[in-house]
């Protein structure tokens, strides 16, 4: 594995995304050896290497309240409002579009296989933003100097167009041979099979997005995502694979061991969840604190700088050079089908619903632990036990647990659902916990019709902040 993780990440930082070419004369071709384009598999390569990025995040990880700062406590209290989306425009968005658009080399793959993961992977990225921003450009993006202002699209236009990206990406698998891998992919190392349920995964869970703003389309995509064939197994989770070496390495790692820096603590909400119930992800997620050898969470957002020894610290086993980012799991799957059933969606009803959400944390606990051991005193706790009555709460707050690190989607999560219940930071800049993050600063001049356009259709008023709610965070 890490043999082949090298030889793809020296392709990305060798020079070989050119821009020119050598031509020994007028009569010959361009050198072979120096090319004058990236191919499509080096353009998706170079595109997977941002999936980094989607799982890690300083501010991400506050939203939900999984860690809080020793340090530095005014950075959890939603002191930035503006945040730019520039980089994935212009990096593995700008890299899908080409290959989506582009003549493909079969030497390097199935050209359906090559395709379908471009779109998978533009899918994704898409979904992640338009889920932190709400309507963002889409349908005039991506076309290079023939628009340099692209109007924002609905988020509801930019879901349905995701939904069929998905579909499509997930047919041109179906409908290939079920022979030869891709070329310079080192997240699923060329499995079309794993592609192809990643893609219906992401369906699936996007699908279930809309549960609170319209579920008969809700269900519809759900029902057809489930039929495609989504993960069956923790052996298909998307994961971003850091390498032990500085130039790939985990961004906690640097944080905490090359930099010294001991400012991320466990958040109390979530140590006060997990401790009483022995919890057997707590001394993964967390270190016992250096002064007094317990557990202590740390008050979220209070202002306070505090000794980080006191409280626990995020654990060593999740900040190792290579340790990996999960950023779609077979467990959400299981909480989604979970919920699915709960709601009527799918056949089974609550006995299907609590067979998926004991599914679901034995997944999460053998993702992070290694093991299963445990899990059946575990899951028989009556704070963990699946209640009808109160199905939702326990879905979503086991969910929340599961998606420790991975800020962004439990921040998605809690707010479609509203669980777990979490106070608002008590120093924050603001009185409730975001709903979205503001554009970049410089949309309003740079592209000022459109961004204008895009503020005054916001889909529950008010202005381009923290408190605004994106389209499916229906009030």
């Amino acid at each position: 594995m890490r043999k082949h993780l090298n030889k793809i990440y020296s392709v990305l930082l060798t020079g070989i995304f050119i821009t020119g070419c050598t031509k020994f004369d007028k009569d010959l071709n361009v050198d072979p050896n120096n090319p004058s384009k990236a191919s499509g598999t080096q353009l998706i390569a170079n595109s997977e290497f941002y999936l980094s990025s989607v799982g890690t995040s300083t501010y991400g990880v506050h939203y939900p309240q999984y860690l809080s700062l020793t340090l530095f406590p005014g950075s959890d209290l939603y002191n930035a409002t503006s945040f730019s989306f520039n980089t994935f425009y212009t990096g593995p968005l700008n890299n899908l579009e080409t290959v989506i658009n582009s003549e493909l080399n079969a030497n390097e793959g199935p050209v359906n296989y090559q395709l379908a993961i471009a779109k998978i992977l533009k899918a994704y990225f898409m979904w992640f933003m338009t889920d932190r921003w709400g309507d963002l450009p889409y349908s005039e993006a991506l076309k290079g100097d023939k628009n340099y202002t692209p109007k924002y699209d609905k988020q509801q236009d930019i879901y349905n167009s995701l939904f069929t990206l998905l579909n499509e990406a997930n047919t041109l698998i179906a409908n290939s041979p079920t022979t030869g891998t891709v070329k310079n992919d080192f997240i699923y190392k060329g499995d079309a099979a794993k592609w192809r349920r990643l893609a219906n995964t992401i369906r699936l869970l996007m699908a279930l997005r809309l549960s609170k703003v319209d579920q008969i389309k809700g269900k519809a995509e759900f029902l057809a995502a489930q039929a495609n064939g989504i993960m069956a197994s923790n052996s298909d989770n998307l994961f971003y694979p850091h390498l032990a070496e500085a130039a790939h390495e985990n961004f906690w790692y640097t944080s905490f061991t090359r930099s010294n820096r001991k400012w991320y603590a466990i958040s109390k909400p979530l140590m006060d969840y997990m401790k009483p119930l022995n919890d057997p992800r707590l001394p993964i997620y967390a270190d016992p604190a250096s002064n007094g050898g317990q557990y202590v969470g740390l008050a979220y957002g209070t202002g306070v700088v505090v000794e980080p020894n006191d409280y626990s610290l995020l654990g060593a086993a999740v900040r190792k050079q290579n340790s990996p980012v999960y950023l779609v799991t077979y467990a959400q799957a299981q909480f989604a089908l979970a919920e699915a059933a709960h709601l009527g969606w799918i056949t089974g009803g609550d006995v299907a619903a609590e067979t998926y959400y004991k599914n679901a944390i034995t997944a999460s606990i053998s993702q992070w632990v290694g093991n299963t051991s445990g899990v059946a005193a575990y899951l028989l706790q009556p704070q963990v036990a699946y209640s009808s009555s109160n199905a939702i709460e326990k879905i979503a707050t086991q969910r929340w647990v599961h998606l420790f690190l991975h800020g962004y989607e439990g921040w998605a999560e809690w707010r479609r659902t509203g669980y777990p219940v979490l106070a608002p930071a008590p120093a924050g800049s603001i009185p409730s916990i975001p709903r979205r993050e503001g554009y970049p600063a410089n949309e309003s001049q740079i592209n000022k019709a459109s961004y204008n356009a895009a503020i005054a259709a916001l889909p529950y008023g008010g202005a381009d902040n923290l408190t605004t709610r994106v389209w499916w965070d229906k009030p």
